[in-house]
């Protein structure tokens, strides 16, 4: 039996992992970011504009991401892996989410 997923594409995982999954820094909740915030933030990486919480550079485009709760932290999601690492946390702006 194959699991459902939860939104289509690269930046997709399975709902029953996302529902086990959080940040494993604070443990908070996490949760897929639209497509429309992975798109903006993906410019921004081109622009060399975003860290990581280990304080280097964002340099490779991601295909989705992991929202966590208090709205500070993404967690990319590359090649439908999901890479919950402290120090590959994305830093988020309030302005990178003002569309939810």
């Amino acid at each position: 039996m194959r699991p459902e997923n939860t939104s289509t594409g690269k930046g997709e995982i399975a709902a029953d992992l996302l529902a086990i999954l959080c940040c494993p820094e604070t443990k908070q909740e996490v949760c897929l970011l639209d497509q429309t915030i992975v798109e903006r933030l993906n410019k921004r990486i081109s622009k060399g504009e975003l860290k990581t919480k280990g304080g280097r550079p964002v340099t490779e485009q991601i295909d989705g991401g992991l929202l966590r709760t208090d709205r500070t932290v993404a967690y990319p999601i590359r090649d439908q892996i999901p890479i919950m690492l402290i120090e590959e946390g994305i830093i988020l702006e309030k302005s990178d989410l003002s569309s939810i």
